[in-house]
């Protein structure tokens, strides 16, 4: 495995972005006219604001400002000013922290701000301003004159700038979030069988990809505590299922592929109602996995997180009947205990007899989630799941076909009951998360089903069983890095009545996420699929990814 590994690192593009800005700069009438000066004075109050970008404490002696030299004329003007008015602002160490000739637009910043102070004192009829006191200003303008120009040309700047910016952002509401991803994939080893029919002699003959997804999320909130996410999709990426591998569960966690055509990925709202609730309606895109607590946190992220689909979370309780209904998150002791229930259908907007909101295919659940301590989190969750069983719609094809293998796995539990029979099925699951210290994570899960036909006549009725369980190691090398190794067994499905999965398949997965920057990320991993489709005479099947993240 380590082998396939490295062929396939072998092809992973070495991604470089460089962004070149450039400045505008702006002068006053009255500051030189050479561009050079100029950019050079924008530069040293640049520097002073950057200094001077904390909140500082209210400098009201002179005294304070221990590089102001007192042989200066300015000293005695500024001390006077400061003394009778208390205006100006020093740096945190009660330093001006001038030389040369920075110490001119510091100085001049001071004055500037004590002038502001002086105005609105004598607007509010708080204090005056003598002949002598208006004298000491007079002076102090003219000899400041050109930097307090340069200042007051900067401030105009930044308010046409902002002006500008406001005029045209994308909205006061909504903020967008992009994802896109780079994935260079290649599976190995004989295709498995699929069928019952021992054809899997010939090693496949995939080639080595380039792929992509592309993720455009508009968050809106209209209270500050509420979500309406809008999510725009588009993806080429290789699809390792059925037709490719002879397996389903050598699929990517993150696969999709519809030609780079931009689709609406999901459409659902998120709000508060008093203090303790949260509540989700979708009409496109909700799952399970948003309103339920998966316990993952290391891997259920499709763009970070596990590279197979089956180590993201529980493919028996997580993946079924989905898309559009409404869920609640309800807090019963805060950080501790919470419940949260969901129904959901996959055919809302079909108005044809046997679908819609309430007669079509569902999955309706509660969940438990407890944390009796910060490290340790535990779920207990039910889904009661009916699936209507495939139909051929007007344009013939099929449509609402049974799946209880959550897209991980090809076999018997996919269609226990035979292809097109109504099944209903009562889920149950336990999981798990635990932080050993600050660097090791460790997590688990495991679901049990009992599923019955609902075919004409039928009294027909199976086992359905699955576990997986991961560690990560964080921060190795660098913070933020992850390194996980995750596995488990994939659904299978057991009966006294039918046909059922002979044997047992396993899946490994090793994978190293490393953060090149706050917003790029490379995971190059492999796994290994073994008895595929719970078939003991099938090879072993291998995948090798890299793939990378781009955040924005």
């Amino acid at each position: 495995m380590i082998r396939l590994f490295w062929q396939a690192a072998k092809v992973a593009p070495v991604l470089f972005a460089a962004c070149l800005f450039s400045a505008n700069s702006a002068s006053a009438q009255s500051v030189p006219a050479d561009k050079e000066a100029v950019n050079q004075t924008l530069e040293q109050i640049n520097n002073y604001q950057q200094l001077n970008q904390n909140n500082q404490s209210q400098v009201t002696n002179v005294n304070q400002l221990r590089d102001v030299s007192p042989t200066d004329w300015a000293y005695e003007a500024l001390r006077s000013l400061v003394d009778r008015y208390g205006c100006i602002a020093g740096f945190p160490n009660q330093t001006y922290r001038g030389d040369q000739a920075l110490t001119r637009y510091e100085f001049a910043a001071g004055l500037n701000s004590c002038l502001n102070q002086i105005e609105r004192l004598i607007a509010s009829n708080s204090s005056s301003v003598d002949q002598e006191q208006l004298d000491t200003i007079n002076r102090l303008q003219q000899e400041f004159e050109a930097e307090l120009a340069t200042l007051g040309g900067r401030v105009d700047e930044i308010e046409s700038r902002t002006a500008v910016l406001e005029d045209s952002q994308f909205s006061t509401t909504t903020k967008l979030k992009g994802e896109a991803i780079f994935s260079v994939s290649d599976a190995f080893g004989d295709v498995a069988d699929n069928d019952g029919v021992e054809d899997n002699s010939d090693e496949n003959d995939l080639q080595t990809t380039l792929s992509n997804r592309v993720r455009l999320n508009f968050d809106t909130s209209f209270t500050g505590k509420d979500r309406l996410r809008a999510r725009l999709q588009a993806g080429n990426i290789t699809e390792y299922d059925n037709d490719a591998t002879g397996t389903n569960s050598t699929r990517l966690g993150y696969e999709n592929n519809n030609d780079n055509n931009i689709e609406i990925a999901d459409l659902h709202y998120r709000f508060p109602v008093g203090e303790k609730a949260n509540v989700w309606v979708g009409t496109e895109g909700l799952d399970l996995d948003d309103v339920f607590n998966v316990n993952n946190p290391q891997l259920e992220d499709s763009g970070t997180g596990a590279l197979t689909r089956f180590n993201r979370y529980n493919p028996l309780l997580f993946r079924g009947v989905e898309g559009a209904g409404a869920g609640v998150n309800l807090d019963i002791i805060e950080d501790k205990v919470g419940v949260n229930v969901a129904y959901l259908t996959d055919n809302a907007s079909d108005s044809s007899q046997g679908e819609g909101l309430f007669n079509g295919s569902y999955n309706a659940g509660a969940q438990l989630e407890f944390a009796p301590f910060e490290a340790l989190q535990l779920t207990a969750t039910y889904v009661r799941d009916y699936q209507s069983g495939s139909t051929v719609d007007d344009d013939g094809d099929v449509v609402g076909a049974v799946n209880y293998g959550g897209g991980t796995v090809s076999g018997a539990v996919v269609q226990p009951f035979g292809a097109g029979v109504a099944s209903k099925a009562d889920k149950f699951g336990l999981g798990a998360s635990f932080n050993v210290g600050e660097k090791i994570a460790l997590g688990a899960f495991g679901g049990y089903a009992n599923a019955d036909s609902l075919g004409a006549g039928d009294d027909q009725s199976g086992d359905i069983w699955t576990w997986g369980a991961n560690a990560s190691l964080l921060d190795l090398v660098k913070e933020g890095s992850v390194l996980s190794i995750a596995g488990g067994m994939l659904p299978r499905f057991t009966s006294d009545d039918v046909a059922e999965d002979e044997d047992t398949s396993y899946l490994v997965e090793a994978l190293y996420k490393f953060p090149l920057s706050d917003n790029i990320s490379i995971t190059p991993g492999a796994y290994a699929v073994f008895n595929a489709n719970h078939d003991t005479t099938n090879d072993t099947v291998y995948v090798g990814v890299v793939r990378t993240t781009f955040e924005f």
